[in-house]
């Protein structure tokens, strides 16, 4: 699938890098520096489709970034760390449009140092819960058996039960996470949408009953699953469609399993909005009312999500998810 690889000279030998490059079996370019290469010269995002070019490098500078508010459940100090940009899947409403330069995937070897930077947060919230999430700049599972990081971050969970690692993903590649033991502090969440709205926005992603089977099977293996109904579409059908989405669910047991279920509404910068609106002019993401919101981002207007997400949290709590574990995701005052 890739076009080129290229590798930054001082990790070619680091032993993270040379299992990668033999799954990949692609003989690799040397640079000195990835980003002296990589998006310097605007490539489009659509190109990913014909052209898609892997990095392997060296994450410098912050491996750990504060998360927004809202961004997980209240009340807990929440993390997100980078161990990849961009991402292989192809949805309508990525903000990953706008936000590099170019679509080419960049995988983070040094995974160590991640580790201790985490390790450093926990110390400076003595006593308390701290998350730490993966999936901001990349799904956190679709790779996972080219880079082979997932026992480090598991292993960082039984060291520090007061830790919280969450996995963001819309993947169905679980068989790294099958070789490992379910924790209650390792958790694995899956972004879901009904299943016409997935077939038309999330595009090359695997399908919303692959995932739901995919979450089946790793709740029966007993790990700990949570969802995200996230970016909720408006569309005439959209109470009808999350309904069927959540009794599929409620038939698979999962429900009532949840860690948690966050509902966020489409949302853009201005920026992603643009290119969005470039990229698929003829999408349903830009069929609801967008204003310029609390936070500058670009969403429906606050009576509108407000209703939209109560009416989802509503059929949700009716499905068998507990009230609690219910929040709504990027929202004042939510």
């Amino acid at each position: 699938m890739w076009n080129e690889v290229y590798v930054e000279e001082d990790i070619k030998d680091h032993p993270r890098t040379l299992s990668i490059l033999k799954k990949v079996q692609k003989e690799a370019l040397l640079i000195e520096k990835f980003d002296d290469l990589w998006g310097r010269s605007k490539k489009p995002y659509l190109q990913k489709r014909d052209s898609l070019n892997l990095f392997l490098a060296r994450k410098h500078g912050q491996l750990l970034k504060l998360a927004p508010d809202a961004y997980g459940s209240a009340g807990e100090p929440h993390y997100y760390f980078i161990h990849a940009y961009n991402c292989i899947y192809e949805c309508q409403y990525c903000y990953l449009q706008g936000y590099f330069n170019t679509p080419d995937i960049v995988l983070f070897i040094n995974h160590e140092e991640i580790i201790q930077e985490m390790e450093k947060a926990l110390l400076s919230h003595p006593g308390t819960r701290v998350w730490f999430h993966a999936g901001e700049f990349s799904d956190s599972l679709a790779l996972t058996h080219l880079t082979g990081e997932l026992e480090l971050y598991h292993d960082f969970c039984q060291k520090h039960p007061e830790a919280v690692i969450e996995l963001r993903t819309k993947s169905v590649n679980t068989r790294e996470l099958e070789k490992l033991t379910p924790l209650p502090n390792f958790i694995i969440s899956f972004s879901l949408s009904p299943n016409e709205m997935a077939r038309r926005v999330d595009l090359k992603t695997p399908s919303t009953s692959a995932r739901l089977k995919a979450m089946h099977k790793l709740y029966e293996l007993g790990f700990k699953i949570a969802a995200h109904f996230d970016p909720i579409i408006f569309e005439d059908q959209f109470k009808a469609r999350y309904q069927e989405l959540l009794q599929t669910m409620q038939e698979l047991k999962l429900t009532e399993e949840l860690e948690y279920l966050s509902l966020g509404v489409v949302r853009f910068t201005k920026e992603v909005y643009r290119d969005a609106e470039r990229n698929y002019p003829d999408s349903v993401i830009h069929t609801g009312p967008m204003v310029k919101s609390f936070d500058g981002k670009v969403r429906y207007h606050r009576p509108m999500r407000m209703w939209i997400m109560n009416s989802i949290k509503e059929l949700s709590i009716q499905a068998g998810v507990k009230p609690e574990c219910i929040y709504l995701c990027m929202e004042e005052n939510a």
